[in-house]
């Protein structure tokens, strides 16, 4: 998979500019790093352990090149971050990858760069001999457009395990087979 592939996206909700339109998903660079820290914060969605946790998986990428856990390709447009993802085989498994992350920055979202990411990681899945993607999130209500992102792009909600992050919050698990 050409890791600098275009990005053609038509389902925009605002216009794109010449410069989106000129998008890329790449792998991560070490001078994403911040750019990343910034976006992950600005979306408002995560608490800080979860930032913590990101950022782990970013240093992991970046720190340990040669290091298997984890991919990182980050979506690139008119020279700024804009979202990115990060996939991992899931150990004990025949061609099963876990979605560990998918973030857009705020105020790219609902543009079609998430929907772009998720058709990448699905190639690369796809590539590396991958049949089958998992992403987990949770059952509150801050959450409803993740798991309505989730639903439109084909995955289904395949466990939920309640009261799994706290009494009234679920781990929803979403899958999609990479190979349809």
């Amino acid at each position: 998979m050409n890791v600098m592939e275009p990005v053609t996206e038509t389902r925009a909700v605002r216009r794109l500019s010449d410069a989106e339109h000129r998008a890329c998903v790449r792998t991560l660079k070490r001078s994403d790093r911040e750019p990343l820290a910034e976006l992950i914060r600005a979306t408002e969605m995560f608490s800080e352990a979860e930032v913590a946790i990101a950022l782990e998986l970013i240093d992991a990428v970046l720190d340990r090149p040669g290091q298997r856990d984890y991919i990182i390709n980050v979506y690139e447009a008119g020279g700024a971050v804009l979202g990115y993802y990060c996939i991992g085989p899931t150990p004990g498994t025949e061609g099963t990858f876990d979605l560990y992350w998918i973030v857009v920055a705020r105020e790219a979202q609902g543009s079609g760069i998430g929907g772009a990411l998720d058709r990448h990681a699905r190639g690369l899945v796809r590539s590396l001999g991958g049949r089958l993607m998992i992403a987990e999130t949770s059952s509150t209500p801050r959450y409803d457009a993740t798991r309505a992102f989730y639903a439109s792009k084909g995955y289904e909600e395949v466990a939920r395990i309640k009261g799994y992050y706290r009494p009234d919050d679920d781990l929803v698990v979403f899958g999609v087979d990479v190979q349809s």
